[in-house]
């Protein structure tokens, strides 16, 4: 009896030794790259997750790459991964997108995107999804449609900033951008309905958003699950009562419904509802994140705001009048602003890591990815390096003198790389311009508080960034003056 038992103790023990065994080294026709797996199911997630500062290459990064190097192998949330911190390799995984390689994201991110997102699409549909945005964001939509929305909507919540005297930046330009444009998205209009609370769905969405995927009560990924499933249902009943409405809206979901109905689309109307969630999230969320940051960056660097005044009350004196809204050409004549918001991306590496699913073999440097597999790149293991970049850490906006401003490179991806360039890249650069535009020619601010910035490893601001703001006394002096002369001028043609 006793022996039996001890022989069935002896094989399990066997048996769960090969299992951490063979979790511990996986199988592959090839070599694998170097690194650790971790715990079985676990991996090395709980390190990922941990908490730092932004002003540096990620500590679960740099520690594994001066032990690894720059490829090595790992598991997150129960995916095996291969990291790339290799600028060369990262390029060429871009290239081949659709190739050796597909767009892919832990099972647990996409199910709080949505199993029919933009970011599950391949190939004819992926591109088809992308041109469907792009009748919202393109440059021609954004310069002939979004633009004076996007100039209108940032100069009354600038206004209302100042009439408080305080805001904190993240929380007034996330509701300043999700305003308008969900909005221009959907006819959503959170004033005109309290109950229904979209954006706040979206806060809780992202608190949870990229933590570890455990969903019981308590935990940030069940709050965000929750968050996704009560903005699906605000998005969801804006479908069906807009199906039902007779009348033209003219925003982006007229739009999509009418290509539901079309015989030879490839949209459904669950991937239009998955495609509307997505984009929500990212217009606000994103931008936002990176424009508090630009706000942090310019008001600790004296001479970049008096540069940036410089080149926009250069703009406001060639106009013919000074309270004009801008203009498409001026915002392409917004040289040193572009570089700002460069050097901003850059070091803002609001995305942690850019996900590939490896469909076969795949030979690198001596290394063999197998298929199955994830490849993570890590745009912050380019962009803070002392290789790639001098003084790496330091916010100068001058390096970006003489470069290309409006592309990305095997250096430069905050927006992505390859055919999966950020689509809403133009869109987040326009708004921050346009805001950085009216901040630095009608307002003066200072930093209260706040300002701390802590990656989990997505960007947060858990103090937020509290500003004192006030409107320029020289620009409402001057306003008056331009609105007195055209008064005498009118008045004047008048009796001639």
């Amino acid at each position: 009896m006793w022996g039996a038992v001890l022989c069935l103790v002896a094989l399990l023990v066997v048996w769960i030794s090969r299992w951490v065994h063979n979790w511990a080294n996986p199988k592959c026709d090839g070599v694998l790259p170097p690194g650790s797996m971790g715990l079985p199911f676990i991996g090395e997630t709980t390190q990922f997750f941990s908490p730092h500062s932004l002003y540096d290459i990620p500590p679960f990064i740099s520690k594994r790459t001066r032990r690894y190097g720059a490829v090595f192998r790992t598991s997150l949330v129960g995916q095996k991964v291969v990291v790339s911190t290799d600028p060369v390799i990262n390029y060429e995984i871009f290239q081949q997108e659709n190739k050796s390689f597909l767009l892919w994201y832990t099972q647990s991110f996409l199910e709080i995107f949505g199993q029919q997102s933009l970011v599950t699409q391949h190939g004819m549909v992926h591109k088809y999804l992308k041109n469907l945005i792009l009748q919202l964001v393109s440059p021609e939509n954004l310069k002939g449609k979004l633009l004076p929305v996007m100039d209108k909507a940032t100069r009354k919540h600038l206004n209302s900033w100042a009439s408080l005297g305080r805001i904190d930046v993240k929380e007034g330009s996330s509701k300043m951008i999700f305003e308008y444009f969900a909005k221009k998205l959907i006819g959503y209009d959170e004033n005109m309905d309290p109950n229904r609370k979209l954006r706040d769905s979206f806060q809780a969405f992202m608190d949870g958003l990229i933590s570890f995927p455990l969903n019981i009560p308590g935990t940030a990924y069940h709050a965000c699950l929750q968050g996704r499933k009560k903005a699906y249902k605000v998005i969801k009943d804006i479908f069906e009562k807009r199906k039902a409405s007779k009348g033209h809206h003219n925003d982006f979901l007229e739009y999509l419904l009418n290509e539901v109905e079309r015989e030879d689309t490839f949209l459904t109307e669950q991937i239009a509802k998955d495609l509307v969630f997505v984009l929500l999230f990212a217009s606000h969320e994103t931008i936002s994140a990176a424009t508090t940051l630009a706000v942090k960056f310019i008001a600790d660097h004296h001479q970049v705001l008096e540069e940036l005044t410089k080149e926009h009350e250069a703009i406001i004196k060639s106009r013919g009048h000074e309270n004009s809204e801008l203009t498409w050409q001026e915002y392409k004549s917004m040289t040193f602003t572009h570089m700002v918001i460069n050097e901003t991306v850059r070091l803002a590496n609001i995305v942690p890591g850019i996900f590939r699913k490896v469909v076969k073999d795949v030979e690198i440097k001596g290394y063999t990815i197998p298929a199955g597999w994830l490849v993570m790149v890590v745009p912050a293991s380019v962009h803070l390096s002392p290789n790639k970049y001098e003084s790496p850490l330091q916010f100068n906006p001058w390096r970006w003198e003489g470069q290309e401003l409006h592309a990305g490179s095997k250096s430069f991806m905050a927006f992505g790389g390859g055919i999966r360039l950020c689509v809403g890249a133009d869109f987040a650069k326009l708004q921050m311009a346009i805001f950085i535009h009216y901040m630095v020619t009608r307002y003066r601010w200072t930093v209260m508080k706040g300002g701390d910035i802590v990656r989990r490893p997505g960007l947060i601001f858990p103090n937020g960034l509290h500003i004192k703001i006030s409107g320029r006394q020289e620009w409402r002096s001057r306003s008056f003056e331009s609105r007195l002369k055209k008064q005498t001028t009118d008045a004047t043609g008048a009796f001639n």
